[in-house]
């Protein structure tokens, strides 16, 4: 019998491969042969042949897949596929999703049905784990998960004389590392970013020199947020509006200094990797040979604040009794209250858990690194300038994060933060970054209006289609922009103002601070009720919301229906109708983030 599990994951931000890799560990515990991939670096056509699989994945944007099973997912609708052609198939889909967005776990539902299309056989219901539930995804996971193994060890049983492993018994790395005697010049990134032929893409970005970083909010305000602008010049990038650009912070240098003092690692010390297994391929995206130094502060997030599966691994590695216990209770279904006290609530690193596990840090070994640590995931923002206004330049508009909890030290973005301390007057600094399309799409017909509500930073990507509308010559655009006070946060006002006196734009604000009542954008939707009506109705206005998720995108959609009931005279449910409407035509799109 071929004891083999494939698990097959679809990641955005890293969550599903990490779950994935942590059904992957709990397959070895249970003497399974296992493969765990990205979905589009698995030959799909080998499904057909496979006994076992489990389908991580999550939902991005407007329930699309996430870029990494793309391909994959445009192969397995094809319609030429014959209905039985999985039938040898027993599989399981989880999915991983957030339920204030209104297409929760949508990938994971649509893969479900589609696999039993075509004959699978399903070994259980679809799961739906939810980053809403107040223990957060673990709580469908865990229980999914022991669902899961007992149905497919009543279909695969352990072998005679075979056991299950101990929790606490370390399984092998992936890796080993090779240090190397002689001490190698070290490839930089920007050769190895720039040598590859191609498009700027994840395993081959663009060097980008940083042209200018600038403060764009008060000295007096709380919030520190940047335009940042970068020369493309020779990169072949392109864009349009909507468009996002992605990026990959690097570690600050402290952290890395304390990481290798904790690790007693040699920043400057030069090692090969090496799978310990011929299905494991070894990370693109570190240079051989490579730098302990480039390996802890471009490759490992060790400023993340660390997952479940994180203690569960470093749990195996503790020979300190009160330490051992700590990590046993963090790692258990039980212990995750515990776990969220002590992490997630004070958002607590990964590097700080070491420090505060000193015992158990000394006894970790190296060549467990890359199974600790996961890889530092790129980060995406709306790109908020256009190549018809500034040819070979990319604008974005940066909020950098900073906060502070119970920790003593202040908690910082690791991305805006680093993206903030670049100082082109300091020399030349570089970003390694790649544009990805974005989901919202304009108009392509000159004449339909664009009404935009984009408060905060989530005015970036209408930056970008006002600067290509204008120079196309398209002046019926509207936008709403609301931040907290006009003299402190008001970003991009002066060029507003131009787009305003020119008559290029009708614009409407909503500063939230700057009077007893709060006012909000949409308040101001609410108050324009007329014009929208008209512009939707007899002009064909296109809708747009940028920003945060939490109360405004469905504040704005609300103001949006009334203002469809009281100046076009429907009831609530046609007015309901009526935006859904808009929204399958794709007249109304909306981009929010968390």
């Amino acid at each position: 019998m071929d004891r083999t599990l494939v698990v097959l994951y679809g990641s955005q931000t890293g969550t599903a491969q990490d779950t994935a890799e942590r059904i992957g560990r709990q397959a070895l515990r249970r003497r399974m042969k296992v493969r765990v991939e990205a979905l589009d670096s698995y030959n799909v056509a080998g499904l057909i042949s496979e006994s076992l699989v489990i389908f991580v994945c999550a939902t991005t944007g407007q329930g699309d897949p996430p870029d990494n099973m793309r391909n994959f997912w445009r192969f397995l609708f094809r319609k030429s596929l014959p209905a039985g052609s999985l039938c040898r198939l027993d599989c399981a889909v989880l999915g991983l999703g957030d339920s204030s967005y209104p297409k929760f776990n949508f990938v994971a539902k649509k893969l479900s049905k589609r696999l039993l299309q075509l004959g699978a056989n399903a070994l259980l219901p679809v799961g739906l784990a939810d980053d809403q539930h107040d223990l957060g995804s673990d709580a469908v996971i865990d229980p999914w998960l022991k669902a899961f193994w007992e149905k497919a060890l009543a279909l695969y049983p352990l072998l005679p004389g075979q056991s299950l492993m101990k929790d606490e018994e370390p399984l092998p790395p992936r890796y080993t590392f090779q240090f190397l005697d002689n001490i190698l010049e070290q490839s930089g990134s920007r050769v190895l970013a720039q040598e590859a032929s191609g498009p700027p893409s994840s395993a081959r970005p663009f060097l980008a020199r940083v042209v200018s970083n600038r403060r764009v909010t008060s000295l007096t305000h709380f919030q520190d947020v940047r335009q940042i602008e970068f020369d493309i010049s020779g990169s072949n990038i392109e864009f349009t509006a909507g468009d996002v650009v992605m990026m990959r912070p690097s570690n600050t240098p402290e952290d890395v200094e304390h990481f290798c003092q904790a690790l007693r690692l040699d920043p400057e010390s030069q090692f090969t990797l090496k799978s310990t297994d011929s299905s494991t391929a070894l990370p693109s995206r570190l240079p051989q040979p490579c730098s302990v130094r480039y390996l802890v502060e471009r490759f490992l997030d060790i400023a993340a604040v660390p997952r479940r599966s994180f203690f569960e691994l470093l749990a195996t590695f503790a020979t300190n009794e009160l330490e051992r216990e700590k990590l046993a209770e963090f790692s258990s279904a039980q212990g995750q209250d515990e776990l969220y006290t002590y992490c997630n609530r004070p958002r607590r690193t990964a590097l700080e858990v070491l420090m505060d596990f000193p015992h158990t840090t000394a006894e970790l070994k190296v060549d467990y690194l890359l199974d600790l640590f996961p890889e530092i995931q790129p980060r995406s923002f709306s790109i908020a300038s256009s190549l018809l206004a500034h040819p070979n330049r990319l604008q974005i508009l940066v909020a950098v994060v900073r906060y502070k909890t119970r920790l003593h030290k202040p908690r910082r973005g690791l991305c805006s933060s680093w993206l903030a301390s670049l100082d082109p007057s300091l020399g030349d600094m570089y970003v390694p970054l790649w544009v990805k399309k974005g989901s919202m799409k304009f108009p392509r017909d000159p004449d339909s209006p664009v009404i935009m509500v984009g408060p905060g930073t989530g005015v970036a990507p209408f930056r970008s289609v006002l600067q290509e509308r204008i120079s196309q010559g398209r002046t019926a655009n509207v936008l709403f922009f609301g931040c907290r006070s006009e003299s402190k946060d008001f970003y991009c006002r002066s060029e507003w103002e131009e787009m305003v006196k020119a008559e290029q734009l009708i614009l409407f604000t909503a500063f939230s601070r700057d009077q007893e009542d709060k006012i909000y954008v949409q308040h101001r939707v609410k108050e324009q009720a007329k014009v929208l009506w008209d512009l939707i109705a007899n002009k064909n206005a296109f809708f747009y919301i940028a920003g945060n998720a939490k109360q405004m995108p469905t504040a704005v959609c609300d103001a949006l229906k009334e203002a469809f009931q009281t100046e076009g005279g429907v009831s609530a449910s046609e007015a309901e109708e009526m935006l859904d409407a808009m929204e399958r035509s794709g007249r109304f799109q909306s981009e929010t983030w968390s």
